[in-house]
């Protein structure tokens, strides 16, 4: 019992101590925040009292219904499996879960974005009206076409724009159109066998289609 409420004592004072790294006075309601995360940059929308709203990708609601553990910290492991499987949704965590020990940037796509923002309590009342589960897609449907509708009434993703110009250049390389070259020869060849780089493509192009889905 001693050992569990001291435990309970230093897990109060890291979420207290990981909070302290943020000044929430300097966030206001209809803020479009925004992260690096992983292999991406994350966004959310800034609702008050230390309330973030943002669209995530979390396998954890497709493997259990424990509403506690769900709330949690949505963690990378679990990001990433929700991005494979397409399991999201819109949710409310605190600053600090939300950024997850990143240093967080504000209103950073007003520069970038031609649309004037909207209203900053029409942005908040469109974050907190789309909360819950969506139907998620890597390149049509992020956590970016969502902030971005919400405070610029337009859904577009930037990043989907720069990673479907990167997969542009990857396709009409010389070096794809050699590999492709390879592979159809081998697979005259040998017919009867699949090679592993054959193989290695099928799984690519395969994984590919289904994210972009």
């Amino acid at each position: 019992m001693f050992l569990y409420q001291l435990l309970n004592f230093f897990f109060a004072a890291s979420n207290k101590e990981e909070d302290s790294k943020y000044e929430l006075s300097q966030y206001k309601r209809g803020d479009l925040l925004e992260v690096p995360r992983t292999l991406f940059t994350h966004f959310g929308i800034y609702l008050g009292n230390n309330r973030v709203a943002h669209l995530i990708p979390d396998i954890l609601p497709a493997v259990t219904k424990d509403k506690s553990a769900i709330a949690k910290m949505v963690t990378n492991h679990r990001l990433l499996l929700g991005v494979i499987t397409k399991v999201a949704s819109v949710r409310v965590d605190s600053v600090a879960d939300f950024a997850y020990g990143s240093k967080i940037l504000i209103n950073h796509m007003d520069k970038v974005c031609r649309q004037p923002p909207l209203d900053e309590e029409e942005v908040a009342r469109r974050a907190e009206k789309l909360l819950g589960s969506v139907c998620y897609s890597l390149l049509w449907y992020n956590c970016e076409h969502y902030v971005m509708y919400c405070r610029y009434g337009i859904a577009i993703s930037y990043q989907t724009y720069q990673f479907c110009t990167t997969v542009r250049k990857i396709v009409f390389s010389k070096m794809s159109t050699y590999l492709t070259a390879a592979c159809g020869v081998s697979s005259m060849l040998y017919l009867d066998c699949m090679t592993p780089l054959t193989l290695l493509l099928n799984l690519l192009i395969s994984f590919t289609i289904w994210m972009a889905s």
